[in-house]
């Protein structure tokens, strides 16, 4: 099968210059309501990899995305929101991006380029059989992402992907290969629209449906999200009052001793048994 760019592909819209301010949003709006559905198709392979992250996790291993540019700052993204939503140590789920840190604000030219880089950052993570590596692409070409997929091959590591062209390289290199094929931006080319939203959504169904199967959301709440607010104060305090007959003040105080939702439950229901 020839691999075509469909990322890539001109938009089918002409002439956006001449497009008032409300036909450019809502023909951008058009575009992003077909990004569910091609989520929607992708199921089985996102499935597929979170069954594998799952495992992995329950033998002590943990969950890296590597990317470039919007990709590899939407990895990050997802990455930093795991500790303080499900209370996980930071270094479970990790983000890393081409070019180290700085690149998170800046580009940084030729970083995604480079082959052989991403295996000398994950190296430096003491990577391991353990872990589950998983290459964030649009396009599913970056060099960046594909070599370093291509050393945790070599080394026994599970690898999955994230991409939005059908049949691309990426895709070929990972284990575990995610498609969603969105189809030409709306701007040509600018894969942080469409391809970009399609990242983001299938990125927080891997973390979410990972933490949840391990454990870390009780009926439908964050019962050990981190208490850094008086927002998520007060929402932890109410989960108590859902949990256990008390009082505001009487949750605030099992809160503040105990420091989870979950472990003042739990002392509360092991006190009055």
């Amino acid at each position: 099968m020839t691999f075509i760019k469909t990322t890539e592909q001109s938009s089918k819209y002409e002439h956006l210059e001449k497009m008032s301010v409300e036909e450019l949003l809502h023909n951008i709006n058009q575009e992003d309501q077909t990004v569910p559905l091609a989520v929607e198709k992708a199921l089985p392979q996102i499935t597929e990899l979170v069954a594998q992250i799952v495992d992995k996790m329950k033998l002590g291993g943990r969950l890296f995305y590597i990317g470039a540019g919007t990709s590899g700052r939407l990895g990050i993204v997802d990455a930093s929101e795991c500790p303080p939503t499900f209370g996980v140590p930071f270094d479970l789920v990790n983000g890393i991006i081409a070019g180290g840190d700085k690149a998170i604000r800046r580009a940084v030219e030729n970083a995604e380029d480079n082959p052989t880089q991403a295996w000398i950052d994950l190296q430096a993570e003491n990577i391991s059989e353990n872990d589950v590596v998983v290459g964030i692409a649009a396009s599913g070409t970056t060099p960046y992402v594909i070599g370093g997929l291509k050393a945790c091959n070599e080394k026994n590591i599970i690898t999955g992907s994230i991409s939005c062209n059908a049949g691309s390289p990426l895709s070929q290199t990972a284990q575990f290969p995610i498609e969603v094929i969105v189809g030409p931006e709306f701007v040509t080319g600018s894969s942080r629209m469409k391809a970009g939203t399609a990242q983001k959504l299938v990125l927080n169904m891997i973390s979410t449906a990972t933490m949840i199967q391990l454990g870390k959301v009780k009926g439908n709440k964050m019962v050990d999200m981190q208490l850094s607010n008086s927002k998520l104060v007060d929402r932890g305090v109410k989960m108590i009052m859902g949990e256990i007959p008390v009082t505001y003040e009487k949750g605030a105080e099992l809160l503040a001793k105990y420091g989870s939702v979950r472990k003042a439950v739990d002392h509360y229901n092991n006190e009055n048994k």
